[in-house]
């Protein structure tokens, strides 16, 4: 009974979650476009409107992250009026993402919403739509030169310092491990930089020890095995990202006989990124103790919500939204709105306004 009780109170929140998000999402296209053009436009609105279709580009479907992105698509695409063609999915390779930006170039798309698979690569892909006087909104990751009228993301910095900050204060003193993701995207070379500068400052008692995995599951699982065999007093491990890494390291814990509770002795402290469902169940068992909770219904809506005003004409610059967040001038130039990515513990683990406890 008190099982299907707790199933029925965590049916509930989802089911109240939904309805918060469909409102806003309802009020985002009621506003039309002003929740993600708080800050107004640069200048005048002169160039003439367009409408036509919206490429949306993935860079893979092997993780949970993006899986439930490619979900909201077409659900927030449907609230803001956008006409998106089906999600394409360029499986982690930089040169099919380049042929698929081509691909939906030469079928008519008016407008691309991008999620670079590699941060320098995909200039190419948006010096061919800047021929083409389509505009670009990237996701998730910002591209390190092109031109592209936003950059939806959150602070990826900031992510791997909250992961810092984390283990800092529970893990007084020596080894842990960052499992890291593609150096050649800037949001693994952001989380790295945040986690490591955070640490050298903060904490000079830990010892840092990397574990390069390009996001690739296998990979991940293979190096910490070896890394935890060399180094079996390891206290803490960062994620770069829970949706590849999560279920390998707790295999590989388990396979070594390290997975242990939170609370028991000989737990190991470990904090990831993404905010996907199987990372909230895993706070609430104890096998994990926190993780960044990465805004996919966020990136889905306001990077559909950024395309139609591009389409429109509409310039962004750099200042606080109304929907909770800053646009900043990256050192490129591009313009980057951070969304905001709160750290999740058992202490609000079950808040029905993350993504991951509304996701079905």
């Amino acid at each position: 009974m008190a099982g299907s009780a707790a199933r029925d109170r965590r049916r509930s929140r989802r089911t109240s979650a939904w309805a918060v998000r469909a409102t806003a999402a309802a009020a985002c296209g009621a506003l039309a476009l002003t929740a993600c053009a708080g800050t107004k436009s640069e200048g005048s609105s002169s160039a003439p409107g367009r409408s036509g279709t919206v490429a949306v580009i993935l860079p893979q479907l092997i993780s949970p992250f993006w899986q439930s992105y490619n979900d909201y698509v077409p659900k927030m695409a449907k609230a803001e009026h956008v006409d998106a063609l089906p999600t394409v999915n360029s499986n982690s390779d930089s040169l099919q993402q380049y042929t698929d930006i081509l691909n939906e170039l030469n079928r008519g798309a008016k407008g691309l919403v991008i999620a670079p698979v590699d941060s320098s690569a995909i200039e190419a892909g948006l010096d061919q739509a800047r021929r083409k006087g389509v505009p670009v909104v990237a996701v998730d990751v910002a591209p390190d030169k092109g031109r592209v009228a936003m950059t939806v993301r959150a602070d990826n910095v900031a992510y791997g310092e909250k992961a810092c900050d984390y283990l800092g204060q529970h893990v007084p003193s020596g080894k842990i491990v960052q499992i890291e993701g593609d150096l050649n995207s800037v949001n693994g070379r952001d989380r790295s930089e945040g986690f490591r500068s955070c640490v050298e400052k903060k904490y000079p008692k830990l010892e840092v020890l990397d574990v390069p995995a390009k996001w690739e599951s296998d990979t991940a699982a293979a190096k910490l095995g070896t890394l935890l065999g060399a180094n079996p007093d390891i206290k803490g491990i960062y994620l770069q990202a829970g949706g590849v890494y999560l279920l390998p390291t707790l295999q590989t814990l388990k396979s070594q006989n390290m997975l242990k509770p939170a609370g028991r002795p000989g737990h190991i402290v470990i904090v990831s990124n993404d905010g996907i469902p199987l990372e909230l169940g895993a706070i609430r068992k104890g096998e994990i103790d926190a993780t960044v909770s990465q805004p996919t219904d966020a990136y889905a809506k306001y990077g559909l919500c950024y395309i139609k005003a591009a389409m429109e004409g509409k310039t962004f610059r750099p200042g606080r939204t109304d929907h909770g967040s800053t646009i900043v001038r990256l050192p490129s130039g591009i313009l980057e709105d951070q969304l905001p990515a709160p750290l999740v513990t058992r202490r609000n683990v079950d808040d029905p306004h993350l993504w991951g406890n509304a996701f079905p």
